[in-house]
């Protein structure tokens, strides 16, 4: 019984520590140009199933034409994700210019 509780523990473990914060990056034109950030929030439900809100992207850039689009999870991200058991899950959008 401890050997079988010792092994499933050790393959949650590893199944946790496997897990990544992921980044997807999208460059629009020609890329930033400027350097100017501009950061923002999507709020998803259930792993991300369920969006409640997601950034408007477009508007974030403004009449920018060159610039790229980075969505990722941060490590408050995850923080929050974890404590609400996957219930909530935010990703951080930033727009560099």
């Amino acid at each position: 019984m401890k050997k079988g509780l010792l092994k499933m523990s050790f393959i949650f473990a590893i199944a946790i520590m496997m897990t990544s914060c992921y980044t997807f990056t999208a460059t629009v034109g020609n890329g930033p140009q400027t350097g100017t950030k501009v950061v923002a929030h999507n709020h998803y439900l259930i792993e991300g199933l369920a969006p409640i809100s997601t950034a408007n992207t477009k508007a974030l850039a403004g009449d920018a034409k060159d610039y790229s689009i980075t969505v990722s999870h941060s490590f408050v991200d995850g923080l929050l994700s974890l404590i609400t058991g996957g219930l909530y899950t935010p990703t951080t959008v930033t727009i560099t210019k």
